[in-house]
């Protein structure tokens, strides 16, 4: 059926609810709307679904909702008994519709006579994805759209592994749910005896695992009750998790009152992102006022950790995910092996649009390095992979988006375990004569300056993702000798698993199929382009080696001009 068909069939449903009516007689005559909403169906991908909350085939509604929670419910029911018995743990944040549609996704699956762990409260993706894990599970799911504007909302399948569903199950998933083509047929039982909440032992334990991975215990007990540290949960779900690991590490935290509650408007921020600087401003505004060392922001769903610090001008500065992560990188290396603990097969594993300083410090310290694609997922099927084989040990994976894991208690990122290192690091430079901001330097001075800065393009409509994915597209039969002042060394196509070196020649890449180019640079940087996989954006990610900053910032220049010349040529 067409937009209009649809909408009218979804406008005369009997069984749909009031408030959805109003909602769509409200666009009655607005097309680009309806069109919008019931030209196309919401894409369920690896990463879940993920869309503007509202009516529609398009959009997050109760519907959309029931109709995923349908659909992973048949695949559980297709691997049996205990899986059924299992079960499955839901969790939500604190946006909008967020418990509704938790309650709802759980009401469906007990329909289905399927076991189900409802959280009581808000918690953040590491929490869910740490007790998939605890109550063996055969699944999770986690109501949230991440960083997103507060028009999203999102809808997450963990494995029983307690990372992202894996493609070959979410693939089966898919294929369930596409069969369901009434979408208001799906029906629920929000007051089986097979829902539970989840027991209280699973946020105590979690805070046990974290405290286990403490490094600088020694510098934490002499300036962790002298640290001013600021903390904003940006209204989402960190609060309590992040404030109970500080204090259990006797850390001082000073909360941003006006964000601590939740507040599905994010009323106070743009966008809450913490990977922007304007969503740090209140916590740096207090940290000026009571004269604080250090800010941390969380997303609202605690896997994103954002930090600013003071600079040589005691000035706060937001830093970038990028420069989260090597500090973090190099605090975890340093210290493993002050103590003697840095195992002799240990790995670390990054994301290939992150930065390209990971490289030379895992070199440094004779750490073996792994590239994934983009999503956090790809990070915990390493860690499941050395778990079966034993060949490396994981120590430490990041993402350029504020993305930290150290421990394997999760498989997703985790902006609580992310809070205690960075809070603990801060202690152990602070204990050391050092701060966080003059280490950053040694490290440039020691490794090279490296400038990391990512460009996002904005698409909009019903049909953004196609657009986007088409230039991309576009992009792979282009031949590119140079970017900026950068000679092109090799090109990757990773929708292909094929890497094209300038003279011509080609290997195969052991890595997951993903449509991305990516540009390899002389001298160790890179140019990388990719569609967003949540968001209607096209991400291009600029890796930029050079003498000093200032170089770098002019060569970033030069490149960021040769990449917009080579998009609009591709769009012609």
């Amino acid at each position: 059926m067409g937009y209009l068909e649809n909408y009218e069939s979804w406008l005369n449903d009997k069984r749909l609810d009031e408030e959805s009516k109003k909602e769509l007689l409200a666009i009655g005559d607005d097309e680009k709307e309806k069109e919008y909403r019931f030209g196309g169906e919401l894409e369920f991908g690896t990463a879940g679904m993920r869309g503007i909350i509202g009516c529609g085939m398009n959009m997050m509604n109760v519907y959309t909702v029931m109709r995923a929670s349908e659909g992973l419910a048949r695949y559980i029911l297709s691997l049996g008994e205990e899986a059924k018995a299992r079960g499955v743990v839901i969790s939500y944040d604190t946006r909008r519709k967020s418990r509704v549609f938790a309650e709802k996704a759980a009401g469906v699956l007990a329909k289905n006579k399927i076991k189900v762990y409802l959280f009581s409260d808000v918690h953040p993706v590491p929490m869910l994805s740490y007790a998939v894990r605890y109550l063996k599970t055969v699944a999770g799911v986690m109501i949230t759209a991440s960083h997103n504007p507060k028009e999203y909302n999102g809808y997450k399948v963990y494995g029983e592994d307690g990372a992202q569903m894996s493609p070959e199950a979410t693939a089966i998933v898919v294929n369930e749910i596409e069969k369901i083509t009434d979408y208001l047929s799906v029906t629920e039982d929000g007051s089986s005896p097979l829902i539970s909440a989840v027991p209280d032992e699973v946020d105590k334990t979690y805070i046990d695992e974290l405290s286990g991975l403490t490094l600088s215990k020694e510098a934490t007990e002499k300036c962790g009750k002298n640290l001013k540290l600021v903390y904003t949960p940006v209204h989402g779900s960190g609060y309590v998790p992040v404030t109970r690991i500080l204090d259990r590490l006797g850390i001082n935290v000073t909360v941003v009152e006006e964000q601590k509650n939740p507040d599905p408007e994010f009323s106070t921020v743009k966008v809450p992102n913490p990977e922007f600087k304007e969503t740090l401003s209140k916590g740096i505004a207090l940290a000026d006022q009571i004269r604080a060392d250090v800010v941390f922001g969380t997303d609202p769903d605690s896997d994103r950790l954002g930090v600013a610090v003071k600079d040589e001008k005691g000035e706060f500065i937001a830093l970038s995910g990028n420069q989260v992560g090597i500090l973090l990188l190099d605090y975890i290396l340093t210290r493993l092996k002050e103590e003697n603990a840095l195992p002799a097969n240990a790995a670390v594993v990054k994301s290939f649009v992150t930065t390209g300083m990971a490289k030379a410090i895992c070199d440094d310290f004779g750490v073996a390095l792994f590239e994934t694609p983009v999503g956090f997922k790809f990070i915990g099927e390493k860690i499941k992979e050395w778990e079966q084989n034993g060949a490396y040990t994981y120590v430490f994976g990041f993402e350029e988006s504020c993305g930290y894991l150290r421990g394997t208690h999760a498989r997703d990122k985790d902006a609580v375990v992310a809070s205690m290192l960075a809070a603990e690091m801060v202690c152990y430079y602070t204990y050391i004569g050092k701060s966080v901001y003059g280490r950053l330097t040694e490290i440039y001075r020691k490794y090279g300056f490296v400038l990391d800065k990512n460009v996002s393009v904005q698409y909009s409509g019903l049909n953004a993702m196609k657009e986007m994915n088409a230039v991309v597209d576009a992009l792979k039969n282009v031949k590119v000798l140079s970017l900026g002042s950068f000679k092109v060394e090799a090109v990757r196509d990773y929708s292909a698993s094929v890497r094209k070196t300038a003279d011509g020649r080609e290997e195969s890449l052991d890595i997951p199929k993903c449509n991305c180019v990516y540009y390899e640079l002389e001298g160790g940087s890179f140019i990388c382009v990719r569609p967003s996989g949540t968001e209607p954006k096209l991400k291009i990610y600029y890796s930029v080696r050079a003498a000093d900053e200032a170089k770098a910032n002019e060569e970033l220049e030069k490149a960021k001009k040769s990449v917009e010349e080579l998009l609009e040529s591709v769009k012609k």
